[in-house]
Parts: structure tokens; C-alpha cells; sequence
């Protein structure tokens, strides 16, 4: 009788540390450059008890996937090509448990070299910002997932102050606002992130707002919100700052500004910016001379950032980055090393201790697969 109760106990026992480590399971994606070895988009199991990584799957027959995103069990990746290649945009359906791929169809994105697409929050829309293009589409799924042909297309017109870099419109990123009323566009080209009115319904809609205007000749790339939704934080590409501004009813105003290097001359190249889960930590990611990710502490009254740290990104070229669901783990893509870097976060400081290392061809786009 006693042998039977504990052959019980250990089997109850090994049932819930089966259920606890499923719970610590994620799918995380991994958009590449194919132009090397690359076998286009990597589907990763991702351990957030430990922060290891293990490879289920891949998807080839897509040219340069540079950013990758999902809603529940379909994943959408922009193909990054143009001129005789138009941009375009293809969508999938996910198999959670294998983590593999089934193609549902793509469609043109109205722009050269999307680089950016996001879901809204019922999955209904998809928005893609296309680079050269200088423009933002928007797209409606249908029952399947799948990306439907019509879309509306946003044109940005205007440049810059950098003769090199701005000659025209670079619509660089599209992100939905908290509460999905907005969509704000960071235009690299032409200085501004451009406010779009989001209404559902039975026509696609966005509708001009507003825009902030950018410091001559910074670049904006791309930008964070709060969990709060009350500040949103912009990293520029051309200039080494980023920028906190005060977000509510479709209004930015201006709140600071700070640098996002430690060094007094050279080349930044800021790329990516991300709040942690909590809100209380913001990081960015800067390349060229620095290679390095920032570390900045985020003030719950104001939003405003204090700290400015900076640690090594363990590798060249941190293209992007992010942090998982969890919030004990940063992931960088290192576009110029060919390897993905997970560190542990002290969610204390915000302070970043380098774990794994693992080699993925031109890695630049990471994200973690959502729930509906």
C-alpha cells in the first residue's frame, strides 16, 4: 500500500512539472536576409525558465523575411525586395505544437522594400510600412488569416535635411496604439512620425491626424509604448538620442530627449527600442562603432528616463531585438555577427547578464509568437 501512494505521489508529481514547463514554453520568429545561407524564417522554441533556444522549424520560398510577426496561429512575413521585385507581404498559418509553417497566400504591398508589419488587436487588420516606398498600407484577413487583395495605401511625401538619407519618404515602422485608435508611422525621410486616425469597420480607414515634427536630419526609426499607454519613446537612426513624448487622444507632446551613446564621436545607427513588460525599464540597441544595448530607468510619475547604461550586445550589427513574455529575457538579432544573444534580466536594476549564443544567418527581426 505505501509503495502505491508514493508510485502516486510521483506520478502527480511529474504531471505538474510536465504542466509547469509547457507553461514556460514560447514560439518565438526570427525574419532574416537570404542573400547568404539563410533558409529565409526560423521558428525557435524559446525556454523562459532557463532562456535556451531550440530550432523546430523553418519556411524558405521568401525572399529576405527582414521582419516577421503573428496574431494566434497565423504569422506574416514582408518580403523586403523591390524594383523588379516588388515588396510584398506573405501569410501563414501556425502549427503550435510543431512550429511549422503552411503558406496561405502574399500580396503586393504598394511600396519598395516593406520593412514592418503589425497586427491590430483583433487580428482583423494588418499594417506594413514600406521603406523606399515612403508609404503605409493596410490590409483586412479574412476567415483564414489570410491577407485579402485590397488594401489602402498611404502615400508619404516629403525629405529630409541628410542629402544622402532623405532624399525622400522612408516610412519605417506602423504601430498600433494601446487603445488601437491610432497608427503612428515613424517616416525616417522626411522627419516625422505621421498620426493616422485607426477606425474599424466595414471600410479600411486611416485618417490623417497629425505628425510630429523631428529634429532636422535625426532620422526617426522606430518607437515603444508604455504598458500604460500614457508615453511612447522614439529611437532615431541618424542622430544618437531618443526622444520621450506624452501620447493622449492623438497627441504627442515632447517630454526629452537623451542620448543613446556613451561615446563623444562616431557612428550610432540606434535600430530598435523596447519597454519591458513591467514598464519600469526601457532598452534600445545602437550599431556601427557602438554594438552595444542601453539601458535606461523609466520614471512610473513622469516616463521620463534617467540611467543611460550601456552593455555589449555580444556581437556586431544588434539589427533588433526583444524581450520575452515573461520579461526575464532580452533577445538580440545581430545582423552583422550572424548570431542570436539571449541575456537574463535583473528585474530589480534592468541590468543584462549574457547567457546563449547561437548561430542564425543574418538575423533582424525577433518576435514572440501571440495569443488571440
Amino acid at each position: 500500500m505505501e509503495k502505491r501512494l508514493r508510485f502516486l505521489l510521483v506520478a502527480i508529481l511529474g504531471l505538474s512539472l510536465v504542466r509547469c514547463n509547457t507553461g514556460d514554453q514560447e514560439l518565438m520568429l526570427v525574419g532574416t536576409y537570404t542573400n547568404t545561407d539563410s533558409k529565409g524564417i526560423y521558428v525557435f522554441n524559446f525556454n523562459s525558465s532557463d532562456g535556451t533556444l531550440t530550432e523546430l522549424s523553418t519556411m524558405s520560398g521568401i525572399e529576405n523575411p527582414s521582419y516577421v510577426t503573428s496574431f494566434g496561429n497565423h504569422v506574416y512575413a514582408v518580403s523586403e525586395t523591390g524594383g523588379e521585385t516588388p515588396g510584398s507581404i506573405f501569410s501563414y498559418k501556425l502549427d503550435r505544437k510543431s512550429g511549422a509553417l503552411t503558406l496561405l497566400g502574399s500580396q503586393l504591398t504598394g511600396g519598395d522594400d516593406p520593412c514592418y508589419a503589425e497586427a491590430d488587436s483583433s487580428g482583423s487588420f494588418v499594417a506594413v510600412a514600406n521603406y523606399s516606398g515612403g508609404s503605409v498600407a493596410l490590409f483586412r484577413t479574412d476567415s483564414k488569416g489570410a491577407l485579402e487583395n485590397e488594401k489602402q495605401l498611404v502615400q508619404h511625401i516629403g525629405s529630409g535635411a541628410d542629402p544622402e538619407r532623405q532624399q525622400g519618404p522612408h516610412a519605417h515602422q506602423a504601430v498600433f496604439t494601446p487603445d488601437q485608435s491610432y497608427l503612428l508611422v515613424p517616416d525616417l525621410g522626411k522627419d516625422r512620425i505621421m498620426i493616422y486616425r485607426f477606425a474599424r469597420g466595414a471600410d479600411m480607414n486611416l485618417v490623417y491626424s497629425g505628425e510630429v515634427v523631428c529634429d532636422p536630419g535625426s532620422g526617426p526609426r522606430h518607437l515603444a509604448f508604455h504598458p500604460s499607454g500614457r508615453w511612447f519613446y522614439l529611437i532615431n537612426e541618424l542622430k544618437p538620442v531618443i526622444e520621450v513624448y506624452q501620447f493622449d487622444k492623438g497627441q504627442a507632446a515632447f517630454l526629452q530627449r537623451i542620448r543613446t551613446t556613451a561615446a563623444v564621436e562616431g557612428n550610432n545607427d540606434g535600430a530598435e527600442v523596447k519597454v519591458s513588460p513591467d514598464g519600469k525599464f526601457l532598452y534600445s540597441s545602437q550599431r556601427r562603432d557602438d554594438n552595444t544595448i542601453g539601458i535606461y530607468a523609466i520614471d512610473q510619475q513622469t516616463g521620463q528616463l534617467t540611467g543611460n547604461r550601456f552593455v555589449s550586445c555580444g556581437g556586431t550589427g544588434p539589427r533588433d531585438f526583444n524581450i520575452d513574455p515573461s520579461g526575464k529575457f532580452l533577445i538580440v538579432a545581430n545582423q552583422k555577427s550572424n548570431n542570436i544573444v539571449v541575456f537574463r534580466i535583473d528585474k530589480k536594476s534592468g541590468g543584462l547578464t549574457q547567457k546563449h549564443d547561437i548561430a542564425v544567418p543574418i538575423p533582424v527581426s525577433i518576435n514572440f509568437v501571440t495569443q488571440e
